[in-house]
């Protein structure tokens, strides 16, 4: 009993330093995104708390209800989209943390087929608000939503069975289910399993997932749905007050999740074990903590930030027919290279690129 009973208060106390956590980072990583996207335009910008500010507005302004909406669809769904996107950071291991706090009392097994479950969830209760509003701006936003949902979730899901290809057909002998574990992946980075062929592979599906990350997040230049020049903010047209300041908050969160997703799959590696720090352990933690919000930095920076001012807004036919079509290609054939170099792999053509060089 005591050993269930911990279990539970680890789950319990993790769980609110995540939502802490996701929330704090992710309002404080928008108004850096804010910041710099004014500079990048010759403007001064925003100062860096201001999305604190907007939340603590947002909050304390009246919730207004339409009449021909659906009440209580129209108010369930900012709390379903927030709950889903703090649920998503449970099961990736943030920092120095090796053993996400999901994995503690649900098991650590194909959590990546769950997160990719779970990213659905915040677009679609967005979406069942905009139908629920009433509104004719807010049905054309959901329609627009839709649509690029079902375009940029083909290659995503194309780049996540690479990784289980990878690690389920290498010398890990892992199987089906330890090949989608989070835990797994960053354990055994794509860089030190992979050959000139797989090198290549794995690049392109980096270069893949920074492009799905702005269309997941509803950035310029695929924000279609939200598009405020056209549809007068489309989804959230008919939101104010705490509604709309959960979905503020989920759009924070979510671009945390997005960025910390490409980390765990891409950069997994702590700082603590490149400067072989282990003691004092709080140390260790302190720097793997600060480097892991680096890396999210950097991932926020190049695949929303820089694309966001460098891009105009694209057409909703555009959307789909880029992820469809040029995106879904460019995963496809990073998954190519992947199997490719694990067939060469196994024939020993060659040995990975790491090893070749004595560092694996």
């Amino acid at each position: 009993m005591e050993g269930i009973a911990w279990i539970l208060l680890k789950i319990v106390l993790g769980t609110v330093a995540v939502l802490a956590f996701g929330i704090t980072a992710g309002l404080f990583f928008k108004g850096i995104d804010r910041k710099l996207s004014a500079r990048m335009q010759g403007r001064i910008g925003p100062p860096i708390r201001q999305p604190f500010r907007d939340v603590v507005k947002l909050f304390t302004k009246e919730n207004i209800v339409p009449d021909n909406s659906i009440p209580w669809v129209f108010n369930l769904a900012p709390l379903i989209g927030l709950v889903a996107t703090i649920t998503i950071l449970l099961y990736i291991p943030i920092g120095g943390l090796d053993d996400p706090i999901a994995s503690t009392g649900y098991g650590g097994f194909g959590d990546l087929i769950l997160v990719l479950y779970l990213l659905i969830i915040p677009s679609l209760a967005m979406v069942i608000g905009g139908f629920s509003s009433g509104s004719p701006y807010a049905t054309v936003g959901a329609q627009r939503e839709m649509a690029t949902m079902i375009a940029y979730e083909f290659p995503l899901a194309i780049i996540i069975i690479s990784f289980a290809w990878l690690l389920g057909n290498s010398s890990f002998g892992l199987g089906a289910e330890q090949a989608f574990s989070f835990v797994v992946i960053a354990g055994n980075p794509i860089w030190g399993s992979v050959g000139i062929l797989g090198l290549i592979g794995a690049i392109i599906l980096l270069l893949a997932i920074m492009i799905v990350t702005p269309a997941e997040l509803s950035k310029i230049p695929f924000d279609s749905p939200e598009a405020e020049t056209e549809i007068a903010g489309g989804l959230l047209a008919e939101y104010s007050g705490r509604n709309l300041g959960m979905f503020y908050l989920t759009d924070a969160v979510k671009t945390v999740v997005m960025a910390s997703i490409v980390v765990a799959l891409f950069f997994p590696w702590n700082l603590s074990d490149l400067l072989s720090v282990q003691n004092p352990e709080w140390l260790a933690y302190i720097l793997n903590i600060l480097f892991f919000l680096f890396k999210v930095f950097l991932v926020i920076l190049f695949s929303v930030t820089l694309i966001r001012v460098a891009i105009a807004r694209l057409k909703i036919d555009q959307i789909v027919g880029t992820y469809w079509l040029w995106i879904t290609l460019l995963a496809l054939v990073g998954l190519i290279c992947i199997m490719w170099d694990m067939q060469a792999q196994s024939m020993g053509l060659y040995t990975p690129i790491l090893q070749s060089l004595g560092l694996g």
